[in-house]
């Protein structure tokens, strides 16, 4: 039936967008900041729309073929989130929180449009959580339900991005007092790291 499709797409899209992860930690600091995070929630979403789709209708078989695009990728990925993760530790170790450039140098909307899209496309993960799990998942279903399958997915990245954006902005008061940020900053940070560090070990081990 349509309606469990879609209720299947649903639950493993949630299952598979809600684990933290670079994507969503990006999203949670925009959020505490309100720098964009609006912009940063549907970048991500629109990101994950197209590459359910592109797993779906076939694309992951031809990613998942191309060996040197997958290193590449991971290679760049795990540059990115130590940069990333490099710049967190920085701000936790000069505790600067309460420096206001510090806070502007986060609030063009350019920046937080290329660090969205770098965080989301220059990670191999979400390829394999977009393209191939959930589209291998789609290939078991036919037609009208194929489709259920896929929006189903997508309703699941669209309610968990704008609630994390929202929610985050909306705790803002609390979330950004320094102290707090500095943990959070840790957290981010720690977990980019262990983001790059498993993209090292599926590199050395492909």
């Amino acid at each position: 039936m349509i309606s469990t499709a879609l209720f299947q797409g649903l639950l493993i899209g949630l299952g598979t967008i809600i684990p933290i992860g670079a994507q969503n930690s990006y999203v949670l600091s925009q959020g505490i900041r309100r720098n964009h995070h609006i912009t940063a929630a549907t970048i991500c979403m629109t990101c994950d729309t197209l590459l359910i789709c592109l797993g779906v209708f076939g694309g992951g078989a031809l990613i998942a073929s191309n060996e040197t695009l997958m290193t590449f990728m991971g290679w760049a990925g795990i540059t990115f989130l130590l940069a990333y993760s490099a710049f967190a530790f920085k701000n936790v170790w000069q505790n600067n929180y309460q420096l206001p450039d510090a806070v502007k140098a986060l609030t063009s909307r350019k920046a937080v449009i290329a660090t969205t899209l770098a965080v989301t496309l220059l990670n191999p993960h979400v390829y394999l959580d977009t393209v191939m799990i959930l589209g291998s998942i789609a290939g078991t279903f036919d037609g009208a339900d194929k489709l259920a399958f896929a929006s189903g997915t997508i309703l699941a990245s669209i309610i968990w991005f704008f609630s994390l954006a929202k929610g985050a902005a909306r705790l803002a008061p609390w979330l950004s007092q320094a102290k707090t940020q500095r943990y959070i900053d840790v957290f981010i940070g720690l977990v980019m790291l262990f983001v790059a560090y498993t993209l090292f070990v599926s590199i050395v081990n492909h």
